[in-house]
């Protein structure tokens, strides 16, 4: 094997595995010398039990040698810290629900497990997700593997420095405005968010139900649609659960050469975000490669886009008030002492939740107050309709959308805090597939003239995750953009 072990992703991990080249052991046991060795400067993962993960990686060795043939089986994952798995803290990368420990799996980490898949280690978040940076954690924030002065971008920042660290072939995380493809772009790997409902958010710690979506973060295409084909479909315990039949040809995917017959629309709308030029070059450029590739490329007109993050401003406050009311140091999480009921549950949520959680608490309980809700909650479900008409009408006229993923790469740690509406506008161009229920991909097109990555993101239609696994899949082919990888570790 040419390759170090913790350089392998999901498909060549598998591959090796089942020739015998590498053990389970001896992969688990590389990457976690790999996180001991860089993780005091990254900071992307909240939790990791060496003596567990070689236990679960030995037992994997030895249902292979008893004949267990499942593909992934001993394949290593990380998942962002607001997914459930049984035995292993679950904070939100909050304080109020240090201590908490997971007494069951979510549904998705339950089908990975049963695929053969070891869940080995937590990556950081923004305090339940509330973010754009991965700044807001209690355990610090993240550093971005190609700058470790800059942010991986959030809320999924510390799975996607995780992938691009190689401290995992892949990693799980959210994704409510963005949160999968933001960080993916920013650090130049591989992002997908599946269409709203096809995959449970049972067990996942709710930000905003109605915009929450769980996806992947990898090295490639193919290594996302492999943790896609098992997570997706229908679950009892998700009424938002769609029993819709999961059309995905692995093998067809990985044999994606070409975009001939395919029609994507680039969106003229500039949605008041300030385009970098240098992102928009590189966009761009990665547009010409699909033109190239025999794609159709016209230009269409998301006219509402500019209404997207406003609306969602409204929408995930409201939806945030609703879904922390259960925090109050009663049930689970952290208590703080006090004399009589109501003054324990205030302090416990004073004390237990962070600066931005709090500030997005206050203002989503504004909008669901009496007069609040009509004038704020009623009118942004109205602008998010006509968002949805907007992409309906587009994907009328071509198969996807091309765009960037973000209007800037990767920006210094601390800037969100002197310049709050630049994290806002770090959205614009991803907010839209949440508010639409859409698919949507991140893949690696570039890197700026200060190394900094950059994103090319691909938007598809409600349940055409298909489609656009495979557009992308055939951008990757003729692409090598997405297996660079930082220089972490080198010696200089």
């Amino acid at each position: 094997m040419n390759a170090e072990p913790f350089e392998l992703g999901v498909l060549d991990a598998a591959e090796h595995l089942a020739s015998g080249t590498v053990t389970s052991v001896e992969l688990m046991r590389a990457l976690l010398d790999r996180a001991d060795q860089v993780e005091p400067s990254l900071n992307s993962l909240c939790w990791r039990d060496r003596e567990l993960a070689l236990v679960a990686a030995r037992e994997a060795d030895e249902a292979r040698a008893a004949g267990d043939a499942r593909p992934w089986l001993g394949v290593p994952l990380a998942v962002k810290d607001v997914l459930n798995v049984a035995g292993q803290p679950c904070t939100a990368g909050s304080a109020i629900l240090q201590g908490y420990v997971a007494p069951y799996d979510a549904t998705v980490v339950a089908r990975l497990k049963a695929a053969g898949f070891i869940l080995f280690a937590r990556a950081n978040t923004d305090e339940f997700a509330m973010g754009s940076s991965t700044e807001t954690s209690v355990y610090g924030p993240t550093r971005n593997p190609w700058d470790a002065e800059r942010t991986p971008g959030g809320s999924s920042g510390g799975s996607a420095a995780v992938v691009a660290a190689r401290l995992a072939p892949a990693a799980l995380g959210t994704d409510t405005s963005g949160s999968i493809r933001q960080p993916a772009a920013f650090c130049g790997v591989t992002g997908f968010k599946p269409t709203t409902g096809r995959i449970s958010r049972f067990g996942c710690v709710a930000l905003a139900p109605s915009l929450d979506q769980i996806g992947a973060i990898a090295r490639s295409v193919e290594d996302a649609a492999v943790l896609y084909q098992v997570m997706a479909g229908v679950d009892p315990r998700d009424a938002m659960t769609s029993s819709r039949a999961v059309d995905l040809d692995l093998e067809n995917l990985c044999a994606a050469s070409d975009l001939r017959g395919v029609r994507l629309g680039w969106v003229q709308s500039d949605a008041g975000a300030d385009l970098d030029p240098d992102v928009e070059a590189l966009v761009r450029a990665a547009v010409k490669a699909c033109r190239e590739l025999g794609a159709e490329v016209i230009e269409v007109d998301l006219p509402h886009q500019r209404y997207g993050m406003p609306c969602y401003s409204v929408l995930v406050s409201a939806e945030a008030s609703a879904s922390l009311a259960r925090y109050d140091g009663v049930r689970y999480g952290r208590r703080v002492p006090a004399d009589d009921l109501q003054e324990m549950m205030a302090q416990t949520r004073a004390q237990g939740f962070g600066r931005e959680v709090k500030r997005r608490l206050i203002l989503g309980t504004h909008v669901l107050s009496r007069g609040g809700y009509e004038r704020y909650y009623e009118r942004a479900c109205k602008v998010r309709e006509l968002i949805r008409r907007d992409y309906a009408r587009v994907f009328e006229q071509c198969d996807a959308l091309v765009g960037p993923v973000a209007p800037t790469t990767a920006w210094r740690l601390g800037e969100p805090a002197a310049d709050p509406p630049r994290m806002v506008r770090a959205d614009t161009y991803t907010v839209g597939a949440n508010l639409a229920g859409l698919c949507a991909l991140s893949l690696p097109c570039g890197f700026t003239a200060t190394g900094l990555p950059v994103g090319l993101q691909v938007v598809g239609p409600a349940f055409e995750d298909a489609r656009i696994l495979r557009i992308g899949a055939a951008y990757q082919h003729a692409t090598e953009w997405h297996w660079r990888q930082p220089g972490l570790g080198e010696e200089s």
